[in-house]
């Protein structure tokens, strides 16, 4: 690790004994960086888990870093701290030439024909878990769609009815390694968090290793079956090994963002329950019938919807780099070896960017508006450059679903009048689980 000295050019807030900016981090992420941005503007440096690290606000530096033109950034180093050893074979822990590779193969799991078969998997299932809902009575909608998702997730990912047993241990199974992914102790100690969940990888593992050649040689639509078959423009293919650690970190990259983005997005229509309304409306023109590509194109209201809540509540707060190499940005100097981020809370966040940027209003993404588009980098909750994250359109076409079993059998209101309060790190989430209640439509 290099000398902290090598940064006492780069301001930073004062810090707390022992734990840096750790805790005035995970208590208030947004209004952390938000004194640090007016104080210091789009570089400076937080000291969290024991590193210091230096994060960048503005959408020009965000593009460089995830674009890296000049190849000195490490997807894996970034991630290292917080995923490696639970998840440290998926595609964002892979830099440059490897993650390509492995890239290119993973594309043919996420083509037009895959991916409706994910959407004739996906909707009707969707739907009928939506309807076991209970109606009328408080509902604590987080852990209710992380648990929905999961459930979805063994059915369309693995193609296993989700109420089975099977379905149902793995299930408890990601829900134990992804704890451990956000534990603080990082050490397997006993009676740990992180212990059950390194135990849980090795399970999840083992069983998808022991899936993978009966996969690869039958013709299944869920998205193993397409992993397993999966190869580049080429030929080449992954290893049963390489499969199983892609498909354990894909689980819990759509599993948990998702849950998260879903509940930012529901917030903000018992907030705002005109919006609800609208989306509401889209969906009743939809008519009845299956769910299809035709009718995900004609969802846009709901798109920019789903849009504005990951602007303001974005799944991954920041993305983690480090600099392989010294860099300058701006006069300011960028020694090797450093862990960098880029900011996209604040990015999306900018009245450079978006007019008035804290309040919701999915109008901003309209055609005749499209704020999104001042900056290629504006509006980024998925990523960007070579790392963009690679189920982007999966993530829209599961959430135009769930929008549709939703509204289309219930009006949603919150359980208590309290503004969302959210916590943003590592995954962000809403203190209190949400409480909403389902009402049944007329």
């Amino acid at each position: 690790m290099p000398p902290a000295s090598d940064l006492d050019h780069i301001p930073h807030l004062p810090t707390q004994p022992l734990v840096g900016h750790t805790l005035l981090s995970l208590k208030d992420f947004l209004g952390f960086a938000r004194r640090n941005t007016q104080a210091f503007g789009e570089v400076y440096r937080i000291k969290m888990m024991g590193r210091w690290r230096i994060s960048f606000t503005s959408a020009d530096a965000a593009e460089y870093i995830l674009m890296d033109p000049d190849h000195i950034f490490s997807a894996k180093q970034g991630w290292h701290d917080s995923l490696g050893t639970l998840f440290s074979g998926g595609l964002m822990l892979r830099d440059h030439d490897d993650h390509r590779q492995h890239r290119r193969i993973m594309q043919a799991a996420f083509r037009k024909p895959a991916m409706d078969s994910y959407l004739a998997l996906m909707a009707p299932e969707l739907d009928r878990m939506m309807a076991g809902w209970p109606v009328s009575r408080r509902l604590s909608f987080y852990p209710a769609i992380k648990d929905l998702t999961l459930r979805l997730g063994a059915h369309v990912f693995m193609g296993l009815p989700a109420d089975t047993p099977e379905a149902q241990a793995l299930s408890r199974r990601f829900i134990d390694e992804i704890a451990a992914a956000i534990t603080v102790i990082r050490k397997p100690l006993p009676l740990t968090k992180y212990r059950r969940g390194v135990r849980a990888r090795r399970a999840l593992l083992d069983r998808f290793h022991a899936l993978v050649e009966t996969r690869r040689q039958g013709d299944g639509a869920d998205f193993f079956s397409q992993m397993c078959r999966a190869t580049d423009d080429e030929g080449r293919h992954w290893s049963d090994a390489e499969i199983a650690e892609h498909f354990n970190f894909l689980m819990m990259a759509a599993h948990d963002t998702t849950a998260s983005g879903l509940s930012s997005m529901l917030a903000a229509l018992t907030d705002f329950p005109d919006w609800q309304d609208r989306l509401r409306a889209e969906v009743d023109a939809l008519g009845a019938g299956p769910m299809t590509p035709a009718l995900l194109e004609a969802m846009p209201q709901t798109e920019m919807v789903f849009k504005e809540a990951l602007r303001l509540v974005p799944p991954v707060a920041l993305i983690p780099r480090v600099a392989l190499r010294d860099f300058d940005w701006n006069g300011i100097r960028i020694p090797a070896g450093h862990p960098v981020s880029a900011n996209i809370t604040m990015v999306m966040r900018s009245p450079e960017h978006f007019t008035d940027p804290d309040r919701f209003d999915p109008e901003r993404f309209s055609d005749n508006r499209a704020e999104d588009r001042n900056h290629r980098f504006a509006w980024m909750p998925f990523g960007g450059g070579a790392h963009k994250c690679i189920g982007l359109h999966f993530s829209m076409m599961q959430v135009k679903c769930f929008t549709r079993a939703l509204l289309s059998r219930y009006r949603v209101t919150r359980d208590d009048n309290a503004p969302v309060r959210w916590k943003r790190l590592p995954i962000p989430q809403p203190k209190g689980g949400l409480p909403v209640i389902l009402h049944p439509r007329p």
